[in-house]
Order: structure tokens, then C-alpha cells, then sequence
């Protein structure tokens, strides 16, 4: 399966405070092999980060070593992301969102790592449920 890493965990891997600090960081420490996520995702997290003062510099790590792959999403597939952000607006869906659903539609077999309930609404190509690995009381 093919991690593909969504904001809430990174941050929380990242912030002693947040309240699924522990989960994530046994999830990623559990990981083999490299992590995939899109461009949105990575402004989401550095920007949670320095709006909560919390130290970004392993998510630099992260992309410097490449264990964490960002994939053009909206750059790639513009439609397709596009269309997701229309057919969840009353959700609503967030870029970050449909680039993690367009990844995890591509990317196959995979698994996204989240912390946001909305995974349960969204559907992949044909309806399908996306796979998600989700802290407990989500």
C-alpha cells in the first residue's frame, strides 16, 4: 500500500499538544518506505506550523531526503481535481482534499493517513469508498 499523508497528521506528528500527537507518531513510525502527498497539503502543514509555532524543520527533512514525495496533482490532472471540488462543495472540500482523492484514485493499491472525517463522504472513480487510516473516534 502507498502512504499517502494528508495535513492533520503531519501536524500532529509534529506538535506535542495536538490531541492525535500519539497516534501519528505510531503510525509513521510504523511506515516502510516513502511518503506521497500534493502541493496543498505541504502549504496546509508549514502554514498550521508557523501559525502555531511549531518547528517545520522535519517536514524539510522529510522532502529533502524524499521520504515524503510531493505529486503534482492540480498541475497534472486540473479537471479531475476540479470536478471533485464541485461535487463535494457542500462538504466542502478543500484543495488539499480532492488532491489526496485524485492520488489515492491514481495511486493504486493505497491507503490515506488523515485525521479528517470527511474521507468517509468522499468516493473514488465508480463510488468507491476511499481507504483510510484514521485515528480512533473518527
Amino acid at each position: 500500500m502507498i502512504p499517502i499523508v494528508d495535513t492533520g497528521p503531519l501536524v500532529a506528528m509534529l506538535d506535542r499538544s495536538d490531541r492525535h500527537h500519539a497516534w501519528a507518531v505510531g503510525v509513521f513510525s510504523e511506515l516502510r518506505g516513502g511518503l506521497v502527498t500534493c502541493e496543498a497539503v505541504i502549504a496546509e502543514t508549514l502554514f498550521l506550523c508557523a501559525r502555531n509555532r511549531v518547528d517545520a524543520r522535519a517536514i524539510h527533512l522529510l522532502l529533502e531526503n524524499q521520504s515524503l514525495r510531493v505529486l503534482p496533482c492540480l498541475a497534472e490532472a486540473p479537471v479531475k481535481v476540479l470536478q471533485l471540488l464541485r461535487r463535494y462543495a457542500t462538504v466542502p472540500m478543500s484543495l488539499a482534499d480532492a488532491g489526496l482523492v485524485y492520488l489515492h484514485d491514481t495511486l493504486a493499491p493505497s491507503v490515506v493517513i488523515t485525521c479528517d472525517s470527511d474521507f468517509r463522504i468522499y468516493r473514488r472513480n465508480r463510488g468507491r469508498f476511499i481507504d483510510a487510516l484514521v485515528p480512533d473516534g473518527i
